[in-house]
């Protein structure tokens, strides 16, 4: 059975948890990292060095990085559904796996542990509205990848949504002060209608 390590509050790890509900994988998960501050411990160390969560054990096989977990889960038990059998369609669907690392994190953690996990008092709101206002510049730009798509690729659910799903929950959640986008909203809708989202992220409070 897929054993996956990492507490269940923690974006990177409702990843591979909402995946595994979307295609029926059996799986067990242990708590690691945050409050349970044991990532750096010698077990822990052994199977992912950079002490962080989440990572999987898959019989004799290891695997850390949240976002190749998707990949690797996604051509493992949905090659040719989630996981695009096209080549074209393959790399299109990665690419906005990239894109939101390289990209969209940059500009949604500031706003996460601003309003999240930092004190009122302490709050940097200059920070917080510097980010806030890249990301509205951004994410017209998955409006308009949105417009006419239910889902990313098109009408179903890819890999290309998992990643993206998590930072849309935590902007629209976070953020009141915001443009409407309606094809970026009608989609985060379908997503946050799916039941597997709403047990393993909507169900699980922000912290």
């Amino acid at each position: 059975m897929l054993k996956i390590l990492g507490r269940n509050n923690s974006s990177n790890v409702q990843k591979v948890t909402w995946l595994c509900g979307e295609l029926s994988i059996p799986n067990e998960r242990e708590d690691f990292g945050g409050a349970f501050a044991n990532t750096k411990d010698e077990y822990y160390l052994s199977l992912n060095p950079n002490s962080r969560v989440p990572t999987i054990i898959a019989d004799d096989f290891v695997l850390w990085e949240s976002n190749a977990i998707v990949r690797y889960l996604c051509n493992k038990y949905s090659k040719g559904d989630m996981a695009p059998a096209d080549p074209r369609d393959y790399a299109d669907a990665d690419r906005w796996m990239d894109w939101k690392h390289t990209t969209l994190l940059p500009l949604i953690t500031p706003i996460f542990w601003g309003l999240v996990r930092t004190p009122e008092a302490e709050r940097d709101h200059a920070a917080i509205d510097t980010a806030r206002k890249a990301m509205i510049d951004i994410l017209w730009i998955l409006e308009k990848r949105l417009t006419g798509r239910d889902y990313m690729m098109g009408d179903r659910l890819t890999m290309a949504d998992i990643p993206l799903g998590m930072n849309i929950y935590r902007w629209l959640t976070l953020v009141e002060d915001r443009p409407a986008m309606p094809a970026l909203e009608a989609w985060y809708g379908r997503i946050a209608a799916r039941p597997a989202f709403k047990q393993h992220v909507l169900d699980i409070p922000l912290t």
